[in-house]
């Protein structure tokens, strides 16, 4: 097995609560020298398998374990971070030899200790506990990593220093970026377009780099865990519609960190605060599919017209409309972007939600409601 996914998502801690495997860490410096120098002897030490941590640290051992795999000797798991350094070792040595498992941060429901949501709870209403608004706020700000989660007390530093540590030097290891000024200014920028429709020359201009350099930086994000490209959904009903991917970020704790946002008051207000919900939410639907070990069927729509639906759900053909808004008062104007869609769609069109900001969960006008604080 193969779990993957950004750094400081739990991925050594579930691996071993997993399995009792002997473990081995490709961080460490002697480990990773011994298996550089010679891989067939390091696995040879693993008669019957291993956990072998941030294999990318080594992709030496990817030929030989290809054989081990083969012949099937032993039970072996793999993790790694650097997805974009280790998805190419693995598409090229053991495609087909692995099992893919993507660990996100900790979903909400992890956080409250209850039942994850499943796709087909997602479009019905639930029974949840209200939460306060301050509540929503400080969730958003909090985000999904295990670390700030469980220990709320070092979450001034701690996304301070996941940026700086984790995504400042390892995307710049792999980029072979050095100046450090104009990718902490890209990633910034970046922050300023969770939820927006990416645009590339904008963002390339505002950053001072080349367009084929942002697209470059977006896709080691992206390959690394940090951000989402929603794409289009391109099943157009005879319109042309947006081919432009939407930049999410995959965690808002993130976001409001490289955004300068810090207290929950000044997020309730901020301009970008209908971003923010909107790429926690998303976050969210795309942790139900994850976790079930599936790849999220999720895109968005938004035609010449105007009409634009935040996430489509592709489920064997039907489609279900999501539309986000962060108020906790469901207005009407809301509903009505979901019904000409639906009326587009025809019979390909499947159940509307709403995902808001307040309490309600119930269904009104066909459109079923749910809170923040139920998905």
């Amino acid at each position: 097995m193969y779990l993957f996914g950004a750094r400081q998502t739990g991925k050594t801690t579930l691996a071993r609560r997993l399995s009792a495997l002997p473990y081995a860490s490709l961080e460490d410096p002697e480990t990773r020298q011994e298996a550089v120098a010679d891989p067939k002897g390091f696995l040879a030490r693993f008669p019957k398998g291993a956990i072998l941590d941030e294999v990318q640290r080594a992709p030496e051992i990817f030929s030989y374990l290809q054989r081990i795999l083969d012949e099937r000797k032993g039970k072996w798991i793999l993790t790694g971070s650097q997805n974009y350094l280790l998805l190419e070792s693995v598409t090229q040595s053991l495609a087909g030899r692995v099992s893919l498992l993507q660990l996100a941060p900790l979903s909400f429901s992890e956080i409250m200790g209850r039942s994850a949501s499943t796709p087909a709870s997602l479009r019905s209403p639930g029974r949840v506990e209200p939460l306060d608004r301050e509540r929503l706020w400080e969730t958003l700000l909090l985000g999904g990593y295990p670390e700030p989660v469980t220990e709320p007390e070092v979450r001034a530093f701690w996304h301070a220093d996941y940026v700086r540590t984790f995504v400042e030097r390892d995307v710049r290891q792999i980029l072979n970026i050095h100046d450090t000024l104009a990718f902490q200014r890209f990633l910034q920028l970046a922050a300023g377009r969770t939820g927006q429709i990416l645009n590339h020359t904008q963002l390339a201009s505002d950053a001072g780099i080349s367009a084929s350099a942002c697209r470059q930086w977006l896709s080691v994000l992206e390959t690394s865990g940090i951000i989402h490209l929603l794409r289009p959904h391109f099943r157009n009903f005879n319109k042309r519609i947006t081919k432009s991917p939407k930049l999410y970020f995959n965690d808002t704790g993130l976001v409001c960190r490289l955004l300068g946002i810090r207290e929950s008051g000044i997020l309730s207000t901020h301009p970008l605060v209908g971003a923010i919900f909107e790429t926690w939410v998303l976050s969210e639907l795309r942790k139900i599919w994850l976790n079930q070990g599936e790849e999220p069927p999720l895109w968005y729509w938004r035609d010449p017209a105007g009409i634009e639906i935040d996430v489509l759900i592709d489920e064997g053909g039907i489609l279900h409309p999501v539309e986000i808004k962060s108020g906790a008062t469901v207005d009407s104007q809301w509903l009505a972007a979901l019904k000409k869609w639906a009326d587009q769609a025809g019979n390909e069109a499947g159940q509307p939600i709403l995902v808001h900001g307040g309490d309600a969960e119930h269904v009104r006008s066909g459109v079923v409601l749910r809170s923040w604080s139920g998905i």
